[in-house]
């Protein structure tokens, strides 16, 4: 991994260490941070920006995350501290013995571990919602209104969009990275789910998790990749004029909110008037998902491997909503499992067939803004409905096991509404390529 310091740490706004953490801890205090943080980390966060600080003033090499304060979900072993996933069900978690991979790499390049933050229980929720410590508020929301986080990173997103970090370490199963940054206005980077290991972390579905990154632009998500993934990215800024975008007409545009159909669509207008070449495309396998998905897919078999001996000795601990989407795994059998496995391999190949010769595909993140907290708390209803809405686009990504970053491209104005650019497994650098280019065309635009 490259020891030299990297410019967009803490030497590109701060003069130190401590006074990244301070501020950002100062930001952690204040109400927008209300339910972010399960548990803080100052006195080690202190201890660490000390030590990098002695270290710069004595000329010592620096990680490329030196002194950039990092918040860790509440699902990754912090050496010392218990992992709970935001569950009561979890409250006899004893302090892990050591980091997990995720967090050891961040920790050897720099980052300031400020705290485990909140999330939707057991990661099972593109919404944000957590009744045992409260759900943290949209930031973006105007004065007085109160609207959903986005989840299941939903702390980690809050913090970064609070300046109580600067990047939050979150997993993306469905969307869980993605979807809290299309509503926040940030910028979220599933990658490819094998370069970055899982050790050491809560499950909700082997198959699925991703760990990975929000960010607040596109360079933040190419360090936080190199770093979690232990990769040198590599990038060949081509412009947009050399790029070849493909647009899926099926699934991932039906029922758009009006504003975001309208953003979308002056987004693709401005990539085109950048000389970006952008095709529609059927993508007919995208209808199919809904059926590979119908008993609860992976998600549901493989966290009611994880969760059913504690769900029958604390079920009156769990969110009952989340209860209720675990126990659909006790219905698929080994046969249903095997099959599903079968399935997502053969629909993956002919997905990775019709976009070949793409940079990549751009859809819309989610099909709606953030919406009202308070109806979703009310009504399972409405709350299912939502949270279907959500994980419909980005979760195809993952059963594609594929890559995907969600950037912002609302008009100043607006709420937050998400772009989207993906492709297959291994396109990390290209869509990382894609989606730099993509962002200076979209700020160029908003500036002209």
């Amino acid at each position: 991994m490259d020891i030299q310091v990297n410019p967009r740490s803490i030497a590109a706004g701060f003069p130190s260490a401590a006074e990244a953490l301070r501020a950002a801890l100062q930001a952690a205090d204040g109400e927008a941070c209300r339910n972010v943080f399960i548990r803080r980390f100052d006195r080690s966060a202190e201890a660490a920006a000390s030590m990098i600080d002695t270290a710069r003033a004595a000329g010592l090499p620096l990680g490329p995350l030196a002194g950039m304060p990092v918040s860790i979900k509440d699902l990754f072993d912090v050496a010392g501290q218990p992992t709970t996933a935001a569950s009561r069900a979890m409250a006899d978690a004893r302090p892990a013995a050591r980091d997990c991979t995720a967090v050891a790499r961040l920790r050897a390049a720099g980052a300031v571990l400020v705290g485990h933050t909140n999330m939707s229980e057991f990661a099972f929720s593109g919404v944000g919602i957590n009744p045992h410590h409260g759900t943290p508020r949209n930031p973006c929301a105007p004065s007085g209104e109160a609207l959903i986080p986005g989840g299941s990173t939903s702390g980690g997103a809050v913090a970064v969009a609070a300046g109580a970090c600067r990047a939050a370490l979150g997993s993306d199963t469905g969307g869980s990275i993605r979807i809290p940054a299309a509503l926040q206005g940030l910028v979220g980077f599933k990658n490819t789910q094998r370069l970055t290991p899982l050790d050491g972390s809560i499950p909700l579905s082997g198959t699925l998790d991703t760990a990975c990154a929000v960010t607040r632009d596109v360079q933040d998500a190419v360090l936080l990749h190199g770093v979690l993934a232990a990769r040198q990215p590599t990038l060949s800024a081509r412009p947009l004029a050399a790029m070849r975008f493909g647009v899926p007409a099926t699934v991932m545009l039906d029922g758009l909110a009006p504003a975001v159909a309208a953003r979308f669509e002056q987004a693709l207008a401005t990539l085109s008037r950048a000389g970006a070449r952008i095709e529609s495309l059927p993508l007919a396998p995208l209808a199919e998902l809904a059926n590979l998905q119908a008993q609860g897919g992976f998600a549901a078999a493989e966290s009611w491997a994880w969760h059913r001996q504690r769900l029958a000795a604390r079920e009156a601990d769990y969110d009952p909503r989340v209860a209720l989407r675990i126990r659909r795994g006790a219905q698929i059998s080994a046969a249903d499992y095997i099959d599903l496995l079968q399935a997502r391999r053969d629909w993956i190949a002919r997905i990775e067939h019709a976009v070949r010769g793409f940079d990549a595909m751009l859809s819309p993140t989610v099909p709606m803004q953030a919406p009202a907290l308070q109806p979703l708390l009310d009504s399972d209803e409405a709350f299912f409905r939502t949270n279907a809405l959500l994980l419909r686009n980005p979760s195809a990504i993952n059963m594609l096991d594929g890559c995907a970053l969600s950037l912002p491209c609302q008009a100043p104005d607006q709420l937050p509404i998400g772009l989207m650019v993906w492709g297959p497994a291994l396109a990390d650098d290209a869509v990382l390529d894609a989606s730099l280019a993509i962002e200076a065309a979209l700020h160029a635009s908003a500036g002209a």
